[in-house]
């Protein structure tokens, strides 16, 4: 028996057999070609091939993930119709009259050099998007399909790194578990890995002669067990029977209420990043959405979504809700979520740049036609309204203008609208210390604790390298939290959280001492989560 100790990137025990997972890349040859235009219409077909195939990704991370995570997908399509990628591929194709294979390939090496050298973070990170998508247009000319888990047995997976793309394409049935060799806890797929209950490790130095060995993962202690005595075995499948039995526990509250045993009731709403994330609010017993993502309206489509077209959405997911309280994010574009069609600017630090309501308030249209679409929407359910990246009370007043401009025009034009509470989020330092202020303005503060962390931390923590200095329990992190929440209680508004900390039942209890009125976590998260309230004095 051996023991390999990394970091926990999702609880739980996983007992499996390991299969090694190692990317087959396809070694492509340097041909010469005579028919020139019958090759340039063979990487056409091929790109829309791969264009196809990372549409089906998306909504399939969409469901399983959410509009955010899946994010991803999108940036690969926009990538692969970038000028710069085609003119490249086809001037190697004419000039040198070259296979397309190579022509994609040679490509794709030269910009994904040109990434990794760039000072970005973000844009370093974009050298692996660019191989990826290289690769994904290789296998359509040659025809070979993706990678999926094969035999009948689940497996766990075993592998130096595995890219979103790799991880929403395999059989979630066939999948126990997983480990990589790099990877952070924050990723795409550790955070996908969480939302589907699956336990996984990184940061656990891999060897390919593991391939088909007994091992255990535990994911609450970080340790992959490779041939476990039968002692450890019987040890671990007596766990992981009681964590099945938890699971089946959980399930026994739905239909509970989130009372606390002193009687204190505390509003439980799940995140959700698409329509297509409505039947898990639903199905895992959500009082209500906390936080309704409307990014995938823009990162969906080559040009700015209709009023008619996010009206429907909005609309739809009021009436599946039925009445329950539905708390709609504008617009949060930029960082890493880009829209072409925006033409937005290369940044340094894209993180603190440009995007989310500093773009709505420089672009009046963009976001009159998104308030105007939820007004309309609000006359079928319970709306409730939050703006983003949030420093000043300028801004909210702004805000509150355009706002009232909106609603004087559908007056004007007959249109009927609800009652909808106007609130913001809390998710940078400048808000939290001005949000004595900022209460006097709003209806309710939504606290995002994903970035009030990082930017307080000065930590990304998207950054793997940084694992060790990143704490989300940092003492300075929950003094803000304590602060916004009895400002915003100072003034008759009520305070929620809606990042990922309101789903860490160790800090339940503290919370609801704080004096927390609701938490917003994802709809997985919410049964456990619940057990956290109803077990707190």
């Amino acid at each position: 028996m051996e023991q390999f100790y990394g970091k926990s990137a999702s609880n739980g025990i996983a007992i499996g057999r390991i299969l090694v997972y190692a990317k087959d890349e396809q070694q492509v040859k340097r041909t010469r070609i005579e028919d020139v235009s019958g090759e340039i219409t063979r990487y056409q077909l091929a790109k829309d091939c791969a264009i196809e195939q990372l549409k089906e990704l998306y909504e399939v991370a969409c469901k399983e993930v959410g509009e955010v995570n899946a994010g991803i997908f999108e940036v690969h399509q926009m990538m692969l119709e970038d000028e710069d990628y085609t003119d490249s591929v086809l001037n190697i194709i004419e000039t040198q009259k070259l296979n397309a294979e190579y022509a994609v390939a040679k490509t794709g090496d030269t910009l994904s050099e040109t990434f990794a050298a760039m000072d970005d973070d973000y844009f370093r990170a974009r050298a692996i998007d660019v191989k990826d998508i290289s690769e994904r247009v290789i296998n359509c000319l040659s025809g070979k399909k993706d990678t999926d888990i094969e035999g009948d047995e689940p497996v766990i997976i075993v592998a130096n790194d595995l890219a979103p793309s790799e991880t929403v394409q395999m059989n979630k049935d066939k999948l126990k578990g997983f480990v990589t060799e790099l990877g952070s806890a924050n990723s795409h797929t550790a955070i996908l890995a969480r939302t589907m209950n699956i336990p996984a490790l990184i940061h656990v130095k891999m060897d390919a002669s593991w391939n088909g060995k007994l091992s255990i993962i535990d994911g609450d202690k970080g340790v992959l067990i490779l041939d476990p005595t039968d002692e450890v075995r019987k040890e671990y499948e007596a766990k992981y029977v009681a964590q099945k039995e938890k699971e089946e526990l959980l399930k026994e509250l739905k239909g509970k209420e989130n009372k606390t045993q002193s009687g204190r009731e505390i509003k439980l709403y799940a995140n959700i990043g698409s329509v297509e994330d409505l039947g898990s609010v639903l199905q895992n017993d959500a009082g209500g959405i906390g936080l309704f993502r409307s990014e995938f309206l823009y990162l969906e489509k080559d040009t700015y979504p209709t009023e008619e077209e996010q009206f429907a959405a909005y609309k739809q997911a009021l009436l599946s809700m039925a009445g329950k309280k539905v708390i709609i994010r504008t617009l949060d574009i930029g960082a890493d979520k880009m829209a072409s069609y925006f033409e937005l600017e290369h940044e340094e630090n894209p993180a603190m740049g440009y995007r989310a309501i500093r773009i709505c308030l420089e672009r009046v249209d963009v976001f009159k036609t998104q308030l105007r679409a939820l007004y309309r929407a609000s006359a079928y359910g319970n709306l409730s309204i939050m703006y983003p990246m949030i420093i000043s009370v300028e801004e909210v007043r702004k805000i509150k203008a355009i706002v009232e401009e909106v609603k004087r025009e559908l007056e004007e034009e007959g249109v009927t609208y609800g009652e909808v509470e106007q609130g913001i989020m809390i998710e940078t330092p400048a808000a939290a210390m001005i949000s004595d202020l900022l209460a006097k303005e709003v209806d309710f503060f939504s606290i995002g604790t994903n970035d009030l962390t990082q930017y307080t931390l000065a930590i990304d923590r998207q950054n793997s390298n940084l694992d060790a200095f990143y704490n989300p329990h940092h003492e300075a992190v929950l003094r803000m939290i304590q602060m916004v929440i009895n400002n915003g209680h100072k003034e008759g508004i009520w305070v929620g959280i809606c990042g990922e900390l309101g789903a860490d039942v160790s800090l339940t209890s503290r919370f609801i001492e704080m004096g927390i009125d609701e938490l917003s976590v994802s709809p997985t998260s919410v049964l456990s989560v619940r057990k956290a309230i109803r077990e707190t004095k």
